[in-house]
């Protein structure tokens, strides 16, 4: 009788050198004395923008740009050769993404966008009618649609007002009942700005005995969050924006007790715990997030994002856990310091421990369009969103680029 051939695809154990070899030996040269220009020094957009604009799209890196192009060359050159190394990388991602936010690598999944780790949750939930999700108004369509979704099913949204832009959480501990089983909400509102108190938040829900779905993308990265410590139950988050990443790659954060919770509703076979057996395919789904790994992965977009959370870590493990956040709040605090004194008024929060990279603006009588246009005849890029001017600054960013947009606005006032 014939033997049966096994499919098998073998991931081998590499080296942090051969992972890392996409960067100069010297690229932390400069990052103990000034971590901020060194930064910067990795930034090229830096040369020719006063770049603004990363609640929208950041712009890559050096580090994330080498990596991508490192891997066009070698898929280019040496097709699936490579194949063992990019998975190797893939897992790198997860384990720094697992000391990021502090958690077990089997609780991240690495995804495309915000909205699939969302509809993770919303979609694999256990609900029954009458279930209520308590959200916050004014949230971005991402954290809005999947949950509305489920009205289909019997599930009520619950969509609790802002205080002006504000969200307390009081307010949304309010709005539970016992039918409630999920609050999902915003680290930072996309328009205002205004960050969530997470450690609340996560306590209160917990002891009503509701879980906690955290859109993370514009928080991650610049502001500390250790689950250990602040047990959000659920995370998503995209890397292209202040991860500094490009497109089309980002983390899930599921805790690893939910895991069997949630319906895998997207199954592969990345799937299971024997992905590579083709021949003898057996649907045993993995004991980890990874599970939702259905298929083909964006292997040349987790290599720039994974690039890009390097610089992160680096600067967090040389300056502290909350360094990046404390520069970037410093710098929007002067933004908003010298808007006021030019008459414009913005959604930025009194407390700068609800503050964030983002600043939003109004001018008297100046179309928000028109600003955003100005500005990029200056070479200053910015958004318009909340019906205001959306600036968001980065750790890198400088007095210089803040400077230009204030001279502009002088310009309008």
């Amino acid at each position: 009788m014939a033997t049966k051939k096994t499919d098998f695809r073998p991931i081998k154990s590499i080296s942090d050198a051969e992972i890392n070899e996409y960067k100069a030996p010297d690229w932390l040269a400069g990052i103990e004395s000034d971590p901020w220009t060194w930064w910067r020094n990795l930034m090229p957009v830096a040369q020719n923008w006063a770049y603004l604009d990363h609640a929208a799209v950041g712009p890559l890196s050096d580090n994330a740009a080498s990596a991508m192009s490192q891997w066009i060359a070698q898929s280019n050159s040496s097709g699936d050769i490579c194949w063992p190394k990019w998975a190797s990388g893939n897992e790198k991602l997860r384990a720094d993404t697992a000391t990021l936010l502090n958690c077990d690598p089997s609780e991240v999944c690495l995804i495309p966008n915000t909205s699939t780790g969302i509809n993770f949750v919303a979609e694999g939930w256990p609900w029954k009618p009458g279930d209520n999700v308590v959200i916050t108004d004014g949230e971005f369509p991402s954290n809005l649609f999947p949950w509305q979704n489920q009205e289909s099913r019997g599930v009520e949204v619950r969509i609790v007002p802002r205080r002006k832009f504000e969200v307390h959480v009081d307010d949304l501990i309010d709005a539970v009942d016992a039918s409630t089983r999920i609050i999902a909400a915003s680290w930072v509102g996309y328009s205002s700005g205004y960050r969530l108190d997470v450690d609340e938040l996560v306590d209160k829900a917990h002891r009503k005995g509701v879980f906690v779905s955290l859109d993370a993308i514009q928080g991650l990265g610049v502001f500390p969050l250790d689950v250990a410590k602040t047990p959000v139950d659920f995370i998503a988050a995209d890397g292209h924006k202040w991860l500094l990443g490009p497109e089309g790659a980002g983390i899930a954060m599921i805790r690893r007790e939910h895991l069997d919770k949630l319906r895998l509703g997207n199954v592969g076979w990345g799937s299971v715990k024997n992905s590579f057996n083709y021949n003898e395919p057996v649907l045993d789904l993995r004991d980890e997030a990874a599970r939702y790994e259905s298929g083909s992965m964006n292997m040349v977009g987790f290599a720039g994002m994974s690039a890009s959370l390097e610089i992160f870590l680096a600067v967090r493990k040389r300056h502290g856990e909350s360094a990046i956040g404390d520069r970037v709040t410093e710098l929007t605090s002067r933004l908003d310091d010298e808007l006021h004194r030019l008459g414009a008024t913005t959604s930025t929060a009194s407390h700068i421990d609800k503050r964030s990279g983002i600043v939003t603006f109004q001018i008297d009588g100046v179309e928000p369009a028109k600003i955003r246009s100005r500005a990029i005849d200056e070479k200053i890029v910015l958004s318009c969103r909340g019906g205001g001017v959306r600036a968001s600054v980065h750790a890198y960013n400088n007095d210089d680029d803040l400077g230009r947009l204030i001279e502009l606005v002088k310009s309008l006032v």
